[in-house]
């Protein structure tokens, strides 16, 4: 544990990174491959530069990986709310994105890719773990939610519902606002010079894609669109029957007279009522005869729990943070110790009445400062998981009745600043690689805030994340992005699981309704190592525990490579 750090060779975008090429009006970009970024130091927290011989004296605290975002999508569900981009694609945006029917595949990709990153590329330590900050599913469709869980936990899956081998939605139909990949001469991306695609919606749907699952246990939180209907308004009893139907709105006017009328001014019972009557007996136009799935049903916050606590104990662990007293007292945080040294705590930062920006309930706000001081005793450090950031932390909404007092980000920053110990906030929500220093008031020293991109919009990156003892009264936290592991440039024609994996990111670079291009962050926002004045004595973790710890994590992972296929 004395010898100096030797990193492992692994493929990161330390190595290669992949960029678009240079626009041209009304044309389809290709990606390629590109040179690769190294780590670049920030001393915001530090307030002086680091001792170089950091390099030679350095040890490993804890390594992880870092998912959000995911946003797995069931593109066929009668609950998705994609038509309503036909009426504003702008206010709608990432309701109806071209890449959506292979999330699947792009996860299991970044699987692949996590678990090919199993050792630091900074230290050569083995992966402790790895975290999922919430947007897991799209729609809360249970569809969904087996299919985030299944690919992380490892099994096999064809990306369809409804009808066997047939793709049943907007990008069949007529309208403008989808793409078409068989024809899209008439759509919007046809005019962004999107391509034609004979047969990719089948291909997509009929494919069986084999996810390994992660070689490390991993945990998760909620997300805004693990909790509403698109992530932004809760989901009636009409809305629960309509998910598992036969009828699919083809035009955003069916969609928001018959079900989302709530949203608008006149949500009387009886015009509710008339609504769905007209849709029942397919007396309106703009709805479509698809095949029913009871799979499809919306799930509520309890089921999702519940869902996470009967998963697999490998990789683990049983409930991915959640335990049975989440379900008894109907409470959706958590805490659990990564290492011997690192307690994660992962909170529930969505709003339940409305909107896709959150807060901090007083009780998790409470909660976690008692559970940052019993840490800080115990000299454990300490990592928050949320799915908001600091710049999204701001949702007011409050129930008509009753509802608990919201912490916003400002309270919260203060509040976390008081602990030492508390040096990583993680999160996503904004789907932009962000990182930003919350520094103390009064001094050096605070924490650094962790924002990844998405797994579902150009770039299609994730992290890895590895706290660091220099061993000279300070600590570093580096920072690396990942890519998802397929080509660069789409080949046509291939329609293998990774060659779609591939195609989806190539399509998300192009969605200019998401422009992808400010996804990506500054530099300062990808491969950096994060440094801070160590918040105690981390002479007093022995190198004997974290041997015993790595002992742990290389066991673990041997243990899976061994029951991989030849």
């Amino acid at each position: 544990m004395a010898a100096p750090a030797k990193p492992a060779d692994i493929p990161t975008t330390l190595q290669q990174t992949i960029r678009m090429t240079a626009p041209v009006h009304k044309q389809y970009r290709k990606l390629v491959a590109a040179p690769g970024e190294a780590y670049i130091p920030r001393y915001d927290l530090l307030g002086k530069v680091a001792n170089s011989a950091r390099t030679s004296t350095r040890r490993s605290l804890v390594y992880m990986g870092h998912f959000t975002d995911i946003h797995m999508i069931d593109s066929q569900t009668p609950a998705r709310v994609d038509v309503m981009a036909g009426q504003d694609a702008n206010m709608w945006a990432g309701v109806a994105r071209p890449q959506e029917t292979m999330q699947v595949n792009t996860l299991t990709q970044m699987t692949v890719a996590m678990n090919a990153a199993k050792e630091s590329p900074v230290t050569g330590a083995a992966m402790a773990g790895a975290v999922t900050t919430g947007d897991n599913t799209d729609q809360i469709s249970s569809k969904e939610l087996q299919w985030y869980m299944g690919v992380l936990d490892g099994g096999t899956y064809t990306p369809n519902s409804g009808a066997a081998g047939e793709y049943q939605g907007v990008q069949k139909w007529a309208n403008t606002f989808a793409y078409h990949p068989d024809d899209p001469s008439q759509d919007n991306y046809g005019w962004y010079g999107f391509p034609t695609i004979p047969g990719l919606l089948e291909k997509v749907v009929s494919q069986k894609v084999e996810s390994p699952g992660l070689a490390v246990p991993w945990f998760t939180v909620f997300g805004n669109h693990d909790t509403l209907i698109n992530g932004v308004i809760p989901a009636d009893a009409g809305f629960h029957a309509y998910a598992i139907g036969d009828r699919k709105a083809a035009q955003w006017q069916a969609l928001a007279g018959s079900y989302l009328r709530g949203m608008g001014t006149d949500a009387s019972p009886f015009t509710q009522f008339t609504n769905r009557i007209l849709t029942q007996w397919q007396r309106n136009s703009d709805m479509e005869q698809v095949t029913a799935d009871g799979e499809r049903k919306l799930y509520d916050q309890a089921t999702f729990i519940a869902a996470h606590l009967g998963s697999p104990d490998k990789p683990g662990p049983v409930g991915h943070g959640f335990t049975q007293d989440n379900l008894d007292n109907v409470t959706t945080y958590w805490k659990a110790d990564l290492s011997s040294n690192v307690r994660l705590f992962g909170l529930d930062t969505c709003n339940q009445v409305t909107g896709a920006d959150g807060a901090v309930p007083q009780d998790q706000f409470d909660w976690l400062k008692e559970e940052l001081g019993k840490a800080r005793d115990e000299k454990k450090l300490a990592m928050v998981l949320s799915h908001h950031n600091s710049f999204t932390l701001e949702n007011p909404a409050q129930p008509v009745f009753g509802g608990t007092p919201l912490v916003h980000a400002e309270e919260f920053i203060a509040m976390l600043q008081e602990f030492p110990n508390m040096v990583a906030w993680v999160n996503g929500h904004t789907h932009i690689n962000t990182i930003t220093a919350h520094k103390k008031p009064n001094g050096t020293g605070g924490f650094w805030e962790i924002t990844s991109a998405s797994c579902v919009d150009y770039p299609q990156q994730q992290q890895l994340i590895e706290l660091v003892d220099n061993r000279d009264g300070t600590m570093s936290i580096f920072a690396t992005t990942l890519d998802h592991a397929s080509d660069a440039t789409w080949k046509n024609g291939d329609f293998s699981v990774a060659g779609l994996a591939s195609l989806s990111r190539e399509m998300g670079a192009n969605d200019w309704i998401a422009n992808p291009a400010k996804m990506l962050g500054s530099p300062l926002d990808r491969n950096t190592e994060l440094l801070l004045p160590a918040p105690f004595d981390l002479s007093g973790i022995s190198d004997a525990t974290l041997q015993k710890d790595q002992a742990t994590a290389k066991a673990r992972i041997l243990a899976f490579d061994r029951s991989q296929p030849k």
